[in-house]
C-alpha cells in the first residue's frame, strides 16, 4: 500500500463560488501513479467545502439558493457578536457541507457518475487563496 500527497491551490472570488476540480484531482492521480484505492480531498480552512454536484448552470444557481434558505446571510449569528466579520453564515454553511470528500479510483480512474463532478465551494464573503490537500491511498 502506498500513500502519496499533493496540493491544489485556488484563488477564489468569494461567496458561493463553485469550482469544478475534477480534472485537477484526476491529473494529480495520474502524477502519483497509484492505480487502485481512494483519494481524500480536504480543504484547509473553516469557510469552504468540498462536495460533488452536476456542474451545470441550473445547479450553479440552485445550490447557492438552497444555502441561502438553509443558512441565510441576513439573520443573527453568535459568531458575529465575537468577531464582527460578517461571515457567521459562511462558517455554518461550511460545517453543513464538510471540509472533505473521499472518492474511490480503479485502474487509475476516479469512480464518479456520468454527471458527477468534484467541486470546491468557497463560502467566505471575501476572495481567498485556498489550499486543498489531496491524499491518495492505494496500490
Amino acid at each position: 500500500m502506498s500513500v502519496k500527497s499533493k496540493t491544489i491551490q485556488l484563488e477564489t472570488r468569494g461567496e458561493v463560488q463553485m469550482v469544478d476540480i475534477t480534472e485537477k484531482v484526476a491529473e494529480a492521480l495520474r502524477e502519483v501513479s497509484i492505480n487502485n484505492g481512494m483519494v481524500n480531498i480536504f480543504v484547509v480552512g473553516s469557510t469552504a467545502a468540498v462536495t460533488t454536484i452536476e456542474y451545470e448552470p441550473g445547479l450553479l444557481k440552485d445550490f447557492p439558493a438552497l444555502l441561502e434558505r438553509v443558512a441565510p446571510k441576513n439573520i443573527s449569528y453568535e459568531h458575529e457578536k465575537t468577531w464582527h466579520d460578517g461571515n457567521g453564515h459562511s462558517h455554518v454553511r461550511a460545517s453543513l457541507l464538510g471540509p472533505s470528500l473521499t472518492v474511490p479510483f480503479k485502474d487509475g480512474k476516479l469512480i464518479l457518475g456520468t454527471w458527477q463532478q468534484i467541486v470546491f465551494v468557497e463560502l467566505d464573503i471575501h476572495p481567498r487563496s485556498r489550499t486543498l490537500f489531496i491524499q491518495f491511498i492505494g496500490e
